[in-house]
């Protein structure tokens, strides 16, 4: 892994190269991680897919990288230089080790090769009959037009096929009378989530969805999906939820993953952001 040391010797900075969502430094924000400085980079012989399947069906296929036979095959993206303390939210919002596996790849940028560290597919979540949403194309697109790659790949990436959006119903609870959580009692569940305002228990999630309990385990993850939104400018806060100042798209976004989360998980109760 390449490096940057201080002069005593101190390991501070690593090197990352994102090229889906994370070419965009909004999304990139929103999964916790902060670079220090990112520049263009160009990773040849290699091919973009989108065939690692998304834990819930909604989202439909993200962003890969794979070996081409072809040395005219390239990827285009963004070398981040990031605090040290930034690989173990990478690896935990990449699911290293279960959706991905993370190596070291060589990039050319302006200033010559270096290399740096990313994350390609797992046998186990690759499905080549999965395409992307219009949500994460327009993500990715986004932050390749901020970042000026170059024309003729964000043209090649504007002209993709992407998923057709599934309509849900408006999320209604099951009937019933349901304990309320609030932040402190609902950390003291790791294997609960809130979202929207509701509590769910992921213990019995069918096997591929167990490797993302500790991501979103003993939190309120409403914040982490708004900023997930393609219509998310980075700033949103809680207050903006609890007020519903956030954009008609991410409410749609948010009402999706409560489907897919009841759907999933087992329903146990409401989440209070006004009492901590």
């Amino acid at each position: 892994m390449l490096r940057v040391f201080l002069q005593n010797g101190e390991e501070i900075m690593f090197s990352y190269f994102g090229y889906g969502s994370n070419i965009n430094l909004i999304s990139l924000k929103a999964k916790g991680v902060v670079p220090v400085s990112s520049e263009r980079a160009v990773l040849h012989g290699w091919r973009l897919r989108f065939n690692v399947q998304h834990w819930f069906r909604h989202e439909g296929g993200v962003a890969n990288i794979e070996l081409s036979n072809d040395q005219s095959d390239f990827v285009e993206g963004m070398v981040h230089t990031c605090p040290d303390e930034s690989l173990a939210s990478l690896d935990a919002v990449e699911s290293y080790g279960l959706g991905y596996d993370r190596t070291e790849v060589e990039v050319e940028t302006a200033d010559g090769k270096i290399k740096a560290q990313t994350y390609i597919g797992l046998p186990g979540f690759i499905d080549d009959s999965c395409l992307p949403t219009k949500r994460y194309l327009n993500i990715i697109l986004k932050g390749a037009e901020e970042m000026e790659l170059s024309k003729s790949y964000i043209e090649r990436l504007r002209n993709l096929p992407f998923l057709p959006e599934i309509i849900y119903p408006e999320f209604k609870p099951p009937p019933g009378t349901w304990p309320h959580f609030n932040k402190s009692s609902l950390a003291s569940h790791p294997a609960y989530t809130a979202l929207g305002g509701h509590v769910f228990d992921m213990q019995k999630a069918r096997s591929k969805l167990q490797g993302i309990i500790s991501l979103l385990g003993g939190k309120d993850m409403t914040l982490f999906f708004v900023k997930r939104h393609d219509t998310s400018n980075g700033n949103e806060t809680i207050g903006d939820i609890i007020q519903g100042r956030i954009s008609p798209g991410a409410k749609k976004y948010i009402n999706a993953y409560l489907n897919e989360f009841a759907r999933e998980y087992q329903y146990v109760g409401k989440f209070d952001y006004a009492r901590e």
